[in-house]
């Protein structure tokens, strides 16, 4: 039988999940914009990102859209951001993991947000690494999408995770 310590960390981890999926799906999703604001976020920092690195952008407004969804260099492809790529479920894979694993609260509260924050940074990272490869090379868009950032930002999230063991929960044996 695994121990009290896994148990916990198994149902506060699952139910903190399966709590938020719930809260995302059955309310955020349909009585309010939350994603939508999420994309609009990460849109606007890769736009700033982009044009700080000199990139002409595309005129996107002639779809008069309060929020933005699209981002393109000058003649390169429209890339549009839905929802499963805004990052709202690695941000609560990531928080639900710390609240599961055990640590002084002091840490969960400037950890859980600076995570977050920078797993924001790092999908605006990515956005922007897509628009140049659409302008560049629109045939390894596809691939890149799927795999290489995929692959890179849960990545990331695992190495956070393993600052967060590391460094600042405090197992107890």
């Amino acid at each position: 039988l695994p121990n009290k310590h896994v148990i916990k960390f198994l149902l506060i981890g699952f139910g903190s999940y399966v709590c938020w999926l719930n809260l995302h799906e059955f309310f955020l999703k349909k009585h309010t914009q939350f994603d939508q604001y999420v994309i609009h976020a990460i849109v606007s920092a890769s736009e700033g990102q982009l044009v700080s690195l000199g990139a002409d952008l595309q005129n996107l407004n002639q779809w008069n859209q309060p929020l933005k969804r699209h981002i393109a260099l000058k003649n390169a492809k429209v890339i549009t951001i839905g929802a499963p790529c805004d990052g709202v479920v690695l941000y609560a894979l990531f928080v639900c993991f710390v609240l599961a694993f055990p640590g002084p609260l002091k840490h969960k509260i400037w950890f859980m947000p600076l995570g977050v924050i920078l797993l924001f940074w790092i999908n605006t990272l990515r956005v922007v690494a897509l628009a140049w490869i659409a302008k560049v090379d629109e045939s390894m868009f596809q691939f890149n999408h799927d795999y290489t950032f995929t692959a890179l930002v849960y990545s990331i999230e695992f190495l956070l995770w393993l600052a967060w063991v590391k460094y600042f929960s405090i197992a107890k044996s």
